[in-house]
This record gives C-alpha cells, structure tokens and sequence, in this order.
C-alpha cells in the first residue's frame, strides 16, 4: 500500500507544479475478497426482467389418455387427419411442448448490499489504485506515467476540448493507455451482437473530478477513458470486473476532498486485520516462543506389516524350518535354471547327431527291405 506523505502534483504539460498531501483512506487495508464480493452483488441491480411467454407451448387443446392404451400418460393432442393429433403436448420432453421451469418476471434480480461492505469495498479499490503493481497487473499501461496515484492541478477540471484532453494525457504519459484502450476494440461473440452491445472494450483510465467545469465533454469522447465525480464515486468503475487496480487520474481538488469524506469528520476508514502481516516472524519471536508448549518428540514410526506368504524374513519369524525349506527349494530352483541351459544344448546336440545318420540309415533300410523276384530260378516247394 502507499505509504508516501506526499504526492506530486502535475501541471496539464506534465511538468512537477507542486505537492499534496496523500488521502488516509489510501492506507485502507486492501481486500479482494470484498470487492469480488461487492462488486457482484452491485452487477445484477442494472438488469432488467425477462422471461418466456406464459402460454408458450401450451396453445394447443391436449388431454391425457389415461391408462390402460400401453401409452404414457403425457397429455395428448385430440383430433385427427393430420400427424399432430396424437402428439404429446405441453411436456417439456414433448415437440412443441414448453421449456422446463419457464423463467418468471418475479425472479429476485436486484441484491440488497451492506452500506459497511460496500464502503470498505470503495476504500479497498481507491487504496489499490495507488498501488503501481496492482495497476500494472491490471493492464493498465503506465510505463511513461510518473508517479501512482497521478495528481494533476485543478486546471484540468476547466478542459472543454477532446484535443486538450489528449494533449494532457499524452504529456503525463498516460496516452497509452488510452491506445491500448481503443486497439482492444472487438465485434462481441454471441448473441449480443444484436442487442445493442455490438463491440467490446477494455477499460482505459478513470479521470475523477471534483467540479465539472468542461472536463465530462473534454474526455468522455476518448475511448475506454471514463469519468467520476469524487463525491459519487462508483465500485463498478473503481473496480471494474471485480478486480482491484484500476488506473486513477486525479484533479487536486478531488484528492484532497477524499480527506473530507474519510477520517474523523466522515465516512470510517477500515482498520487493518493485522499491523505486522509478517506471520512467519510474529510465530517465532522470542515473545510468542516463551509462552508455547515445548515441541512434542516425533512419533515412532512403526514398519509396515509385511505378509509371510511371500516374504522369507517374515516367515522366519513365525516358522524358522518352513522359511529354511522355502529357502532350500528356491535355491535348488535357481540351480535348476542355471542348469537347464546345459541340459538343453546337450539334448540339442545329441538330437542333431542322429539327424546326420538319417539319410544312411533310410538308404539301409530300403536296401534290406528290397524284394527280388522269388521265381527267378523255378518254384521249388519245400527246397531250403
């Protein structure tokens, strides 16, 4: 948060005119979480009723069948001749039929928020807009300004021309964020094209003034530039989308009317949750140390239980000579696989051996089983 005494005050060419005192409401505690919160209930006060029309998908004249025709109960078309009669009608499941809980008029649009909440969310805003982090994490292009929150003199209230406002803004240096403000210009997505919310655009700086002596015709023209009196200043636009850090480009009279409405004559500035946010140094001083319980030993780390089916060590606790068995029968199986290889080239070889006397052996064995012809020297029984 800002915590300078003074700022500097800028003349309309951007040159250092003076000082002023910063506004205690710029020391306020900043709080995001109030100003989502704020701001969202803020958003839905603008909107306005909508709703289907009462009797959509009901103009039709339909009655159940009742039960007892194998049919569902839905109500039904009378009639017939078309391919309508017989239909089922009104049911939100049905063609024709109406949507399912028709949106009403009634509906609770508008929220009631807390005067203490959306003042603290107001103060949130105007403490983070003097932030330079935050305003740079916001988008907000502000290399060339020089100095956050930017102050300019009261003359800068009597500006009726937009080319004098641009003459101001490019000599503070705040030109460009305009230019970023009016290249962001997009043709919205969706249906929104089509009712009146054609184009989309990012939000510029927020001129805020305390008399409007010219200065609302002089840069309400500048695209995403914005303006707000200092009297009525508005969440939605010191915080636009929830998200504090918007750029703020200050007349005198305005900065200086903040100290009348925050302090002792006006509106509560919010106390700080904490004066040290410091935790971690708060926890180990040698004041908070002093008062603590002692630390408490570690606790004994006990081993996972581990299953005597698959582990030995385990086994060995319960049944030594059944572990000492498991034991042995691993081994003899681990001896058994080194052997086996052997075991295998043997019988491999001794296979290959008998193959390479295959062929003498068939060529034997179709010698001996040849048949001569057995009357080659006469049919003689019982010759031997």
């Amino acid at each position: 948060m800002a915590a300078r005494p003074l700022v500097s005050v800028f003349s309309l060419d951007g040159t250092k005119s003076g000082e002023t005192t910063l506004p205690a409401v710029m020391s306020a505690p900043i709080r995001p979480d109030i100003v989502q919160f704020v701001h969202t209930n803020m958003n839905k006060n603008h909107r306005q009723a909508y709703a289907v029309s009462p009797w959509a998908g009901k103009q039709v004249t339909a009655a159940s069948w009742g039960t007892g025709r194998a049919v569902a109960r839905i109500p039904r078309v009378g009639g017939g001749g078309t391919s309508r009669s017989g239909q089922g009608a009104y049911g939100n499941m049905c063609r024709g039929g109406r949507m399912f809980a028709p949106t009403k008029t009634w509906r609770k649009w508008h929220r009631k928020i807390n005067l203490t909440q959306r003042r603290y969310a107001v103060a949130s805003a105007l403490a983070a807009s003097a932030v330079p982090a935050l305003v740079m994490a916001r988008g907000h292009k502000i290399d060339d300004v020089p100095e956050i929150p930017l102050v300019v003199d009261d003359a800068l209230e009597g500006a009726k021309k937009t080319s004098v406002a641009k003459d101001v803004l490019s000599a503070l240096g705040a030109l460009a964020d305009v230019e970023k403000a009016a290249d962001s210009k997009r043709i919205r997505a969706g249906k929104g094209k089509a009712r009146n919310r054609r184009y989309t655009l990012r939000r510029g700086p927020l001129v805020i003034y305390k008399n409007n002596d010219g200065v609302e015709q002089a840069f309400r023209n500048l695209p995403g530039v914005e303006l707000c009196c200092v009297t009525r200043l508005n969440l939605l636009q010191l915080a636009p989308g929830g998200h504090v850090g918007r750029f703020c480009i200050w007349s005198q009279g305005a900065l200086d009317e903040l100290s009348t409405i925050y302090g002792e004559q006006g509106k509560a500035i919010p106390d700080e949750l904490m004066a040290n946010a410091d935790l971690a140094r708060i926890i180990n001083s040698d004041e908070v140390q002093s008062v603590l319980n002692p630390a408490k030993r570690a606790n004994k780390i006990y081993l996972r239980k581990k299953n005597p089916l698959t582990s030995i060590k385990a086994l060995a606790k319960l049944d030594p000579y059944a572990a000492a068995a498991r034991e042995s029968e691993q081994r003899a199986e681990a001896a058994r696989s080194e052997n086996r290889a052997a075991i295998v080239a043997k019988k491999r070889a001794v296979a290959k051996s008998k193959k390479a006397f295959k062929a003498q052996g068939k060529a034997f064995y179709e010698a001996v089983s040849k048949q001569g012809d057995v009357c080659a020297d006469g049919f003689q029984v019982g010759k031997f």
